[in-house]
């Protein structure tokens, strides 16, 4: 009877002591963590700034679009060419003609400051270039700068898309 009780005893402290695993995936859970949440954060600033440039050009395509067709654009009356070029940076900043009272197409867009409007010739074929300057793009929630330690601008810079097309009138 006894030898029975003992190895009784021995079997349910043998399953007790020798197959345990349930901490083991707990510890290596906690080891990855910090990576995954970096990844996952890199990932969503990558994609953010992703979004931004191609908003930015497409931007750029709607205000030189307008401008390739503006018969005010390059007209002898400075007036005229003014409002078109104004008129043609509403577009790229907001999406309309007038950005009275409207929200740009990314925060921290204005015409003034970030839209340039040229007109270059080439083998005597004038173009319209709509460029952003000076933008700088704003880090989010998951500031990559954070994480690493490193300075804003190592991660973050400065977009500057443009488009030209050729000028049709």
């Amino acid at each position: 009877m006894k030898k029975k009780h003992a190895s009784q005893t021995k079997t349910k402290l043998s399953r007790w002591l020798g197959s345990r695993d349930e901490g083991s995936s707990m510890v290596e859970f906690a080891i990855m963590l910090p990576v995954l949440l970096i990844l996952f954060a890199g990932g969503a600033e990558l994609g953010r700034l992703f979004y931004t440039y191609t908003t930015l050009v497409k931007a750029t395509e709607v205000g030189a679009r307008y401008l390739s067709t503006s018969r005010d654009a390059t007209s002898p009356v400075v007036a005229d060419a003014a409002a078109a070029k104004l008129r043609a940076q509403s577009l790229a900043v907001c999406g309309y003609t007038s950005c009275t009272g409207q929200t740009p197409v990314v925060p921290g867009l204005s015409p003034a400051t970030n839209i340039a409007v040229t007109f270059p010739v080439r083998n005597n074929i004038k173009y319209v270039k709509v460029q952003i300057q000076a933008y700088n793009y704003a880090p989010g929630v998951f500031n990559l700068a954070n994480f690493t330690g490193l300075a804003n601008t190592v991660f973050y810079f400065g977009l500057t898309p443009a488009t030209e097309m050729r000028y049709m009138q």
